[in-house]
């Protein structure tokens, strides 16, 4: 990656699996259970699903099911109160989940003046916290209708997943006026293949096994992490 200045551009980064290590949505749930927001069954259900996401991939979880029920999480309650169970989760438990190197590589993009936009099947309001306390430009997720600030459990424009990610990021880069040739993209999941394939520098990071083959045979570059790669972080910032 060059940090040489030079024409504007945007880095899209997938979030579960590729900045952070498992399913973002387990942990809103988590975060739910302890403000009684849902039950322990409930929980349990987003923990098994958050195992199989961890060792199998999107193949092995029904995503836009699993996602619609983490939807359900914050029907009846407010805006204000879902960024602030976002912040918390951050704060307690996605900060310990965050690939280091994906990070790194979000950060250089920044500094090469670049944009860097999240682009994820999570609720808008939880991609913006994440951007936010990462110091990214901005996130495109899943938007929720509401009334009167209260959440329906209606969506607007369905999840963001799959080809949908292509269309958002299309959207913002049209509207800067930027060359999607000019662009990156960066995904662990064979579902964000039209994402990838939108711009000049798709990277695989982490991949399933569909999109590893897939990125072979086009020569992509692909970033493996392991998690001891996390505890070697987490040390070093102790010490």
């Amino acid at each position: 990656m060059s940090d040489e200045s030079g024409p504007r551009a945007i880095a899209f980064f997938d979030v579960d699996n590729t900045l952070l290590r498992g399913a973002s949505l387990y942990h809103l749930g988590v975060g739910a259970w302890r403000r009684q927001f849902i039950s322990l069954a409930d929980i349990l259900s987003f923990g098994w699903n958050q195992t199989r996401f961890l060792y199998i991939g999107e193949n092995g979880v029904n995503i836009p099911r699993l996602r619609l029920r983490a939807m359900d999480i914050i029907t009846g309650h407010t805006r204000d109160e879902l960024v602030s169970l976002s912040h918390d989760i951050f704060d307690s438990r996605l900060i310990h989940r965050l690939w280091p190197e994906t990070v790194a590589v979000a950060h250089a993009h920044l500094t090469a003046g670049r944009e860097v936009w999240l682009v994820t099947a999570t609720a808008q309001e939880v991609a913006d916290v994440i951007a936010e306390r990462l110091d990214l430009t901005g996130a495109l997720g899943t938007k929720l209708a509401t009334v009167d600030g209260i959440f329906t459990g209606q969506l607007i424009d369905g999840i963001c997943h799959g080809s949908r990610k292509a269309v958002v990021a299309r959207e913002v880069a049209e509207a800067r006026g930027i060359d999607l040739a000019l662009c990156w993209a960066y995904s662990d999941s064979h579902n964000d293949i039209p994402l990838l394939e939108l711009v000049g520098n798709p990277v695989a990071v982490n991949p399933d096994t569909t999109l590893r083959r897939y990125a072979l045979a086009r020569g992509w570059p692909i970033m493996h992490m392991k998690i001891a790669q996390i505890k070697a972080a987490r040390a070093s910032k102790k010490r």
